[in-house]
């Protein structure tokens, strides 16, 4: 049997570009990593996949899960539940996997209660003026979003202390590179 894969968790304010890490280092074969799948009682999205993008669950199913203790985390955001089945991520680590979860503050304190060996890492931006510049640049949102996301990530920069690691983004490819070396550590440490 494969030695019990690691639970990583990279959190980090809302632009800072976490998928952006993410893309540099989540197909590296050396790293076995595999993404953990969300539940969720949002519609499914036009171009979406059943067990790809999301586990999609009724209010009912979601809210039954809960109190079996199925969700790794979860939280409630905008009249729907987001959460991470405890089974799924099990399975991938039993089979030796690295399971990656991108997920919120609230989310990984929830994790670390449950899997206080949890790897976690936050990225953080150079400095809130060039995260504000990277929100901004998107031109998506209306101010008042951005103002939103800026006293967000404010909170979130805050308790970025009781991650284990703090990785810089100012460089996309020397942050992607400073997990992997961050994940190979680790994984030399189960050996």
């Amino acid at each position: 049997m494969a030695d019990k894969g690691l639970l990583i968790v990279i959190s980090g304010p809302s632009g800072v570009g976490k998928g952006t890490v993410i893309k540099q280092f989540i197909n590296d074969p050396d790293l076995k990593l595999s993404y953990s799948v969300s539940m969720t009682t949002r519609a499914m999205r036009e171009g979406e996949k059943e067990g790809v993008n999301y586990y999609y669950v009724s209010r009912q199913e979601f809210e039954d899960t809960i109190n079996n203790g199925g969700l790794l985390e979860w939280t409630e955001f905008v009249g729907n539940y987001y959460g991470t089945p405890l089974a799924e991520v099990e399975r991938l680590r039993n089979l030796g996997r690295n399971v990656l979860l991108e997920i919120e503050v609230d989310g990984c304190m929830q994790v670390v209660k449950k899997i206080p060996d949890a790897l976690t890492i936050f990225i953080v931006p150079p400095s809130m003026k060039e995260l504000e510049n990277r929100i901004r640049g998107r031109k998506s949102e209306p101010e008042e979003i951005v103002q939103q996301r800026l006293a967000k990530a404010q909170k979130e920069m805050e308790v970025s202390g009781n991650y284990r690691y703090i990785v810089c983004n100012d460089d996309v490819e020397l942050a992607a590179d400073i997990i992997r070396v961050i994940i190979r550590h680790h994984m030399a440490k189960r050996v």
